[in-house]
């Protein structure tokens, strides 16, 4: 297998792949329990995620991030065949809670964070931080801040400066942000 998401998933995700290397079934307490989405959503999401509230998602890792998705839960033994599941059938496996929306949440929820911050923090006083010397010509680079605020107009957030103050509001977005489909 190879992973080009991001020069530094790699070490980390393959370290990581012998958990995920067949997809065991057993049986806990009499409930059937699939131990690959188990060890997809403790071990091996983690470790890919780690730090994702600082991602810029572009098109290209987003893609990736979701064809490593998809090959984590591989192909189904099935009445003597393999078959591979369709992407409704894994969609409907995870309820929704895909990779990159994952890291969209957890950006959300950073943001937030942040902005619920008192301006003396030097973590707010970095993020409101604007350079005083001149661009590079070209086109600028995708900021963190625009594709967080992107983010947020996909959902619709009326008065989002103000409601991202009240913190039991904004975890309800967070948490529709984790299941959007």
């Amino acid at each position: 297998m190879t992973l080009t998401a991001h020069p530094y998933l790699a070490p980390r995700v393959m370290k990581y792949w012998s958990y995920t290397a067949t997809s065991l079934c057993t049986f806990v307490a009499g409930y059937k329990v699939n131990l690959t989405i188990y060890k997809h959503f403790s071990v091996i999401r983690p470790v890919v995620t780690y730090a994702c509230e600082t991602w810029i998602l572009k098109e290209t890792i987003t893609k990736r991030l979701m064809v490593f998705e998809r090959k984590i839960f591989g192909p189904t033994y099935e009445n003597g065949f393999w078959r591979i599941k369709t992407n409704e059938e894994l969609d409907k496996l995870i309820k929704h809670e895909n990779i990159t929306n994952f890291a969209r949440a957890q950006r959300l929820g950073w943001y937030g964070h942040i902005e619920r911050m008192q301006d003396t923090r030097k973590v707010k006083s970095i993020h409101s931080w604007k350079p005083i010397s001149k661009r590079p010509m070209g086109r600028p680079k995708i900021r963190w801040e625009d594709d967080v605020k992107k983010d947020i107009q996909r959902f619709k957030v009326p008065n989002w400066k103000t409601f991202v103050q009240e913190r039991g509001g904004w975890k309800e977005v967070v948490g529709k942000a984790k299941t959007l489909h």
